[in-house]
């Protein structure tokens, strides 16, 4: 199972995962909402900030994608999103939406209060030393 971790608080995300869940055939990804529960994020020692910057995804040989690469993992599984995957693919193209992809998700994440209460909450935590996993 391919393990995708999202902002479930942030409108566009949710409603984009959501399309994703409807179309996708069952039995690939398992889609964990980490602004709701970030606990399964544990494991990994990803603190709850970092993953609702960027997507984050583990694929099924435990390999970590994020951000615009979570986003190639998922299209390649989904019928029909596979061909924007392989045109994304392309040296060039690639860069671009990792470019592009960077800029809209630290914009997103700068603007949205419960990323801002969740890295000021890892902020206070690495201050006093407390180990958050």
């Amino acid at each position: 199972m391919i393990d995708v971790f999202f902002d479930g608080k942030c409108g566009l995300c949710s409603r984009e995962i959501e399309y994703y869940r409807r179309i996708a055939n069952d039995g690939i990804f398992r889609w964990h909402d980490i602004a709701q529960d970030p606990s399964p994020l544990n494991k990994f020692k990803i603190p709850q900030s970092i993953a609702l910057r960027l997507l984050h995804l583990r694929d099924e040989n435990g390999q970590w994608h994020i951000g615009a690469d979570a986003f190639l993992v998922i299209w390649t599984k989904l019928e029909r999103w596979n061909y924007l995957a392989i045109f994304l693919k392309l040296p060039g193209i690639k860069h671009l939406a990792r470019l592009c992809y960077n800029t809209f998700a630290h914009y997103r994440f700068n603007r949205l209060e419960h990323c801002q209460i969740a890295f000021k909450k890892e902020l206070m935590m690495q201050k006093s030393g407390i180990n958050h996993n």
